[in-house]
């Protein structure tokens, strides 16, 4: 009994940290403290210099080749692919409207890891943790947005966004942060100090800042639109998901912090970016707040079970 609440605790140490943030970003937007402005001052900052900072500093101060699981990169990749293909196939023939079918597979695999999903990891590994993440991060990153474009195309019958959404990923903040950081990594680059002070001053409010905005942004008033296909997203995005990834890693012999990993970044709620894409291009942009609000609230109760179960059998 005392190992499973050690267990318990080591999970919901992960996690609920997060959501008291994210539970203290809705407050203080209830209270007046936080408004729309301040939420979207505060994402550009975070999107644009505060996220790729920490990205760059803790991937320049790592040994790459030391730490770095090529295989995992590899196999997420390709797993984000078969499990894209298979969302396809399931919205194909269960949902309706047709135009709703591209809402629902990007809200089903597109995971919010970038801020939920590397805060999990943070808090299960440290820094070690981060560093694995961080080139996930940037990998999947990259297939998530291609992805999302083609469903959403797809669905809405729509053929432009492709050449946009290259250029999106080029001048992608994250993106350009890893990438400019990999060479300092591999040549083991001593960086001056006011660089690396200055850089840790904007990595370390980085989290806390995008989980306030996060919180903030939650539109509870949404969820009366749309329920049942928000729900079917959200139990695809939680459960589905993370478990078929998480199962296929395991059957090649993940284990530790890299099992620990895939999980933790595939179980992350939906990504808000989804819902800017929708509205952008047209779709339905409610139903994808909805998955957006469902999966943040059930991530708590999913990633701690999940990772109850890992740290369980002794495979996280």
């Amino acid at each position: 009994m005392s190992n499973f609440l050690e267990i318990l605790g080591f999970s919901f140490s992960i996690t609920a940290p997060i959501f008291v943030i994210l539970a203290l970003g809705v407050w203080f937007t209830y209270l007046g403290w936080i408004n729309d402005n301040f939420i979207e001052v505060g994402s550009k900052l975070v999107f644009n210099v505060a996220l790729p900072t920490l990205l760059f500093i803790s991937i320049s101060k790592t040994h790459i080749s030391e730490v770095t699981n090529g295989t995992l990169i590899v196999y997420a990749a390709i797993g984000t692919v078969v499990v894209y293909l298979l969302l396809e196939v399931i919205a194909h023939y269960f949902i309706h409207p047709q135009e709703d079918r591209g809402v629902i597979v990007q809200g089903s695999f597109r995971s919010n890891m970038g801020i939920i999903g590397l805060a999990y990891c943070i808090n299960a590994y440290g820094h070690a943790g981060l560093v694995a993440a961080s080139l996930y991060i940037g990998l999947v990153t990259i297939l998530f947005n291609i992805l999302s474009v083609i469903t959403l195309n797809r669905s809405l019958h729509k053929n432009k966004g492709i050449g946009n959404t290259f250029m999106g990923i080029i001048t992608n903040p994250l993106i350009i942060g890893i990438v400019l950081a990999l060479p300092i990594a591999w040549t083991e680059v001593q960086l001056p100090a006011i660089i690396l002070d200055t850089g840790e001053y904007f990595a370390q409010m980085t989290l806390p800042l995008a989980l306030l905005c996060t919180g903030g942004s939650l539109d509870f008033n949404a969820l009366k639109c749309d329920l049942n296909k928000a729900l079917f997203a959200s139990a695809c995005k939680l459960i589905i998901v993370p478990f078929l990834l998480t199962f296929g890693g395991y059957l090649l012999g993940f284990r530790g912090i890299d099992l620990g990993v895939l999980f933790l970044l595939s179980s992350a709620p939906t990504a808000a970016a989804s819902y800017i894409m929708v509205r952008a291009m047209g779709g339905n942009a409610s139903l994808a707040a909805n998955i957006i609000v469902l999966t943040v609230i059930g991530s708590l109760f999913a990633t701690s079970f999940g990772v109850t179960l890992l740290r369980g059998l002794g495979l996280m």
